[in-house]
Formats: C-alpha cells, sequence, structure tokens
C-alpha cells in the first residue's frame, strides 16, 4: 500500500486549497478512505471519511460546510477541497486507509502535507 499526499501550501484566511492522495498497492475502489490531520501538540483527528463508491461522507463539526472529500476512481485519488480556511486549520493533513485483514485492522498512512493558514 502506498498513499502520497500533495496539494499543501501556505494560505491566507478565508483562502482555499485542495489536497490530494494517490493511492496505490490495493483495489481502491472497495475502500472507504479518511483524510485526517493534526495540529502542533494535539492528537491526530479525522477530518473526513468518503464510502468505497463515494456515495456517503461525514465530516467533523469544525469542517462541515467547509470542506468535502471526494474520490476519482479512475485516478485512484482521494482529495479534499477546502474552503473559507482559518488558522484553526493549520495542520499537516494525512491520507488514511483501513483494512481488515483476518479480523486484524490495519491503518495505513501517508507521509503528510503541511498546510498552514495564516496571513
Amino acid at each position: 500500500v502506498q498513499l502520497v499526499e500533495s496539494g499543501g501550501g501556505l494560505v491566507q484566511p478565508g483562502g482555499s486549497l485542495r489536497l490530494s492522495c494517490a493511492a496505490s498497492g490495493f483495489t481502491f475502489s472497495t475502500y472507504a478512505m479518511r483524510w485526517y490531520r493534526q495540529a502542533p501538540g494535539k492528537e491526530r483527528e479525522l477530518v473526513a471519511t468518503i464510502t468505497s463508491a463515494g456515495g456517503s461522507t461525514s465530516y467533523a463539526d469544525s469542517v462541515k460546510g467547509r470542506f468535502t472529500i471526494f474520490r476519482d476512481s479512475a485516478k485512484n485519488t482521494v482529495n479534499l477541497q477546502m474552503n473559507s480556511l482559518k488558522s484553526e486549520d493549520t495542520a499537516v493533513y494525512y491520507c488514511n486507509l483501513q483494512r481488515t485483514l483476518r479480523t486484524i485492522t490495519y491503518d495505513y498512512w501517508g507521509q503528510g502535507t503541511q498546510v498552514t493558514v495564516s496571513s
């Protein structure tokens, strides 16, 4: 399994960014995918989830209405469109796959991409 995030950077408050996660090494279309983030000194938190077929999504309350998760099964990517960014969105953002094999659940992570919201 390989997950490679891209698209992070420095943006002013109120701005937008789109993160992308390129996935390989597994059958992408059969797994739900998630975005997490971790701010300095804080625990990693779940930001958004999308089901395997993309028909259902869920979001942390802190990003609801501002962030949109979507997937492109032709390109094996899961993306996070982030609008109306706030300083508190500053964090390293991680793409995540959870896969259960013989009753054991494994977490796979990308290397992360830094998002900094600052004027």
